[in-house]
């Protein structure tokens, strides 16, 4: 038995943790539930958002661009609400009146700033040689005379007919701008709360970035209770099969509660402090939990298997505890090390979103170091244990597959090399297939109401994606509004655009109202003098918004507004680049012409996440690699270290391709998330291996014997991935059921590949 004034360990440093936890577990865990609850308190600060925007560095070109759009025009994220039935003739009496009710309440509302639709909208007419503007609909209960002078003016004007009907004029539109003073899923929970009720003898359909922004806080806090719930439930499964022990499994899940809300209090006190974007809680965020989970179950796994196998052999907690932690304190510390720089290399995207997620799951990945080298062995000290019970006397399933795994592959190393590498081969093969999609539409299922809303704006109206062209000029020149009229022929020619508004189209509708509605004079007045009389004429009715929509108030920036269906991002690559290639060839200098809005930034993303991907598998892999060499203090073991990492990369993203799985900026993570997890088998194979090198026999047969079970088990109970599967956002899908295929490559690629590697170059890595 050890004597208490003796040491635990000849290391320093793994005798003052050991000494902790053994001879003063009470104060340890009383200091660790303290510190936890301290850091935890900071979830009341969380703040869930997905504005696509807020994921843009802020000296982007394309994000400064909507910023000053957003000070010069208002928000330019907007929600579209679209009712009525198909094949039914909505322009009658009655739904108008409806749509009557709903602009009167939706102008009550705080959160709402300007309403398009039939009853907020205004016709101009020619009265005696004079333009006069009117409302288009100038009561809520019509006859059918009204509803046809509505219906005849809509006709003579079918651009703007395109923005307040739907193509079959089956439903009646409604665009809402919100007031930048308040949160997008407030503005779009009133909406919704005004249209449900009134428009329930109708087909409703809600679109638009603020709708969907508005919508995703929600969706995000019922995926997230749903994915904690499901992924802990799997684990606890595998777990309580192979540990056998109620009290194993309760530490350990003890140890990843404790890491998890550790790390959401972080986020939150991070976003307090620094009210900076990138600690906001996004769907990408969503598979944070489940990340932490697997990592704070990995170090519980090895320590709990460990401390079970020694006390098979020794009947003495303390000593069998010693022993444990003595064996697994330097590799927990160098995995911990290790994933956390794996983590850390998302600081260096350019994604906002990226950088937080790396930063708060780095400090959860260190609170569950923290507390699996002190509580948890602290919490084991203080239980009770039965010596013949069967999770301490009898091996357990994986624990006979590995040692089956020792026999097998180690006695054919060669057989066993090819075998690994043939499934390298089939990985490389789908590499070339992977391609960028970050259009939103695409990360909802088909059946969702948000996915079905979305696709009914871009079959039944002109779409929702959002090109915006801010103009700087004379908004008075004939010259310059022929420029901005030539952009507006140009999209629509290039068949991607279904529809574009701007001032030109304001002056040519008063020019052909002036010239008594004579079709042929739906120009642009050629005389400077004419534009201006024009305007002058408009501005002295009490329609303000039309023209504040698509000029600023000294007429020195126009602002042309284009909608779209939705677009491949390959498409929108081709599009945008056709664009800049038309602004620079045929567009006069005398106007400067910038370019933003949805569209832009999913291009801008786009770009950013093939970067960021890159830039992250090389980074982390290039950081695990030297981290390993200078602790191992020889560059082959180095190397070695990343190739089961290596192989499940290769092999994810192979998998991607020939399943059709594309990056966007939320699988963009994956290679962190992998390196990540997977560092740890690698880690603890090799530390083992070197622990037994100086002993006689079958040294890598022993290291497979030592770690081969809590590399399964570990493995095995991170099916919890597989909760994933159950997310409302379809790339939060794809991460779950390719991560569950990287446990499983990255665990076999260490106790396979990584060990038959070992095995061949055995005599140069002893010597």
């Amino acid at each position: 038995m050890i004597n208490q004034k003796s040491y635990y360990s000849s290391n320093s440093i793994n005798n003052w943790f050991i000494t902790q936890s053994i001879d003063h577990p009470i104060r340890t865990v009383i200091f660790s539930v303290i510190f936890t609850l301290i850091l935890s308190s900071g979830t009341q600060f969380l703040s869930i958002d997905d504005d696509m925007m807020k994921m843009l560095p802020k000296n982007l070109n394309s994000k400064i661009i909507w910023e000053s759009l957003q000070d010069e025009f208002g928000s330019t994220e907007v929600i579209f609400v679209a009712y009525g039935r198909e094949n039914f003739k909505i322009l009658n009496a009655n739904s108008l009146s409806d749509l009557w009710l709903f602009s009167e309440r939706l102008d009550k509302l705080e959160t709402v700033k300007s309403i398009k639709c039939i009853s907020k909208s205004t016709k101009v007419s020619n009265v005696d040689g004079f333009i006069e503007i009117n409302d288009l609909q100038n009561k809520q209960n019509l006859n059918k005379n009204d509803v046809k002078e509505i219906e005849s003016y809509l006709n003579k004007n079918p651009k703007i007919k395109k923005q307040l009907l739907s193509l079959k004029e089956d439903y009646l539109i409604t665009v809402i701008q919100p007031s930048t003073s308040y949160s997008l899923d407030n503005f779009r929970d009133q909406v919704v709360g005004a249209a449900k009720p009134l428009f329930k003898n109708y087909e409703v359909y809600l679109g638009g970035t603020a709708y969907v922004t508005g919508s995703l806080p929600q969706l995000i806090r019922e995926d997230v209770r749903i994915l904690i719930l499901s992924g802990l439930g799997i684990m606890i499964s595998i777990l309580l099969i192979n540990l056998r022990s109620l009290r194993g499994v309760f530490m350990v899940l003890m140890l990843i509660t404790f890491s998890l809300i550790a790390m959401l209090g972080s986020m939150g006190w991070l976003y307090k402090i620094t009210n900076s974007d990138r600690y906001l809680f996004a769907m990408l965020s969503t598979s944070m939990p489940i990340i932490l989970l697997t990592i704070a179950n990995s170090d519980g796994v090895h320590v709990v298997t460990k401390f079970f196998r020694e006390m098979r052999s020794d009947n003495n907690v303390k000593l069998a505890l010693s022993k444990s932690m003595d064996a697994l304190l330097v590799p927990i510390f160098l995995t911990t090390l290790t994933t956390i720089s794996a983590f850390l290399t998302m600081t260096a995207s350019p994604l906002e979103p990226l950088i937080g997620y790396g930063i708060c799951v780095s400090i959860g990945i260190f609170w569950a170091w923290f507390l699996s080298t002190l509580m948890l062995p602290s919490v084991i000290r203080l239980q009770k244990w039965n010596f013949n019970s069967h999770a301490i006397s009898k091996a357990s399933y994986f624990e006979r597959l590995a040692n089956q795994i020792s026999i097998l592959f180690v006695k054919s190393p060669i057989k066993s090399l090819l075998f690994g590498l043939a499934f390298i081969v089939i990985g490389l093969t789908g590499i070339h297939k992977v391609g960028i999609d970050v259009n939103i539409t695409s990360f909802f299922k088909k059946g969702s109401d948000i996915r079905e809303s979305m696709d009914f704006m871009d079959d039944q109206m002109t779409g929702t994606m959002d090109l915006r062209i801010r103009v700087e000029g004379d908004m008075k020149d004939p010259e310059v509004l022929g420029e901005i009229e030539k952009i507006q022929d140009y999209l629509i020619e290039e068949k991607k655009i279904s529809l574009t508004y701007s001032i030109s189209d304001v002056i040519k509708q008063l020019h052909q109202t002036f010239m008594d509605d004579n079709l042929k004079y739906k120009t642009i007045p050629k005389e400077k003098d004419k534009v201006n009389n024009l305007i002058m004429m408009h501005s002295m009715s009490s329609d303000h918004e039309t023209l504040s929509s698509v000029v600023n108030y000294d007429y020195k920036v126009g602002l042309i507004t284009a909608l779209s269906r939705v677009m491949t991002t390959e498409e929108i690559f081709s599009f945008v680049e056709k664009l800049n290639i038309y602004v620079k060839k045929f567009i006069k200098e005398k106007i400067k012409i910038d370019i933003t809005g949805f569209i832009i930034v999913i291009r801008d993303m786009a770009i950013m996440i093939i970067k960021s991907s890159l830039l992250s598998i090389f980074l982390s892999l290039f950081l695990v690699g030297v981290i390993s060499t200078l602790f191992f203090k020889n560059i082959v073991w180095g190397i070695l270290s990343i190739v089961p990492l290596g192989t499940a990369i290769i092999l994810n993203f192979g998998l991607m391709g020939h399943f059709d799985a594309k990056l966007n900026h939320i699988t963009a993570i994956l290679s962190s998330i992998i390196i990540g997890v997977g560092v740890d088998f690698a880690i603890h194979y090799i530390s083992q291996f070197r622990r037994l090198s100086k002993n006689k026999g079958n040294i890598n047969q022993k290291a497979i014997n030592e770690v081969g079970y809590p590399i399964l088990l570990d493995a095995g109970s991170n099916m919890g991935f597989g909760a994933l599967i159950f997310s409302a956002f379809i790339p939060v899908q794809y991460i779950g059921g390719l991560m569950i295929f990287a446990m499983i490559s990255t665990s076999l690629g260490t106790l396979i590949i990584l060990s038959s590697l070992v095995e061949l170059f055995k005599n140069k890595l002893i010597n």
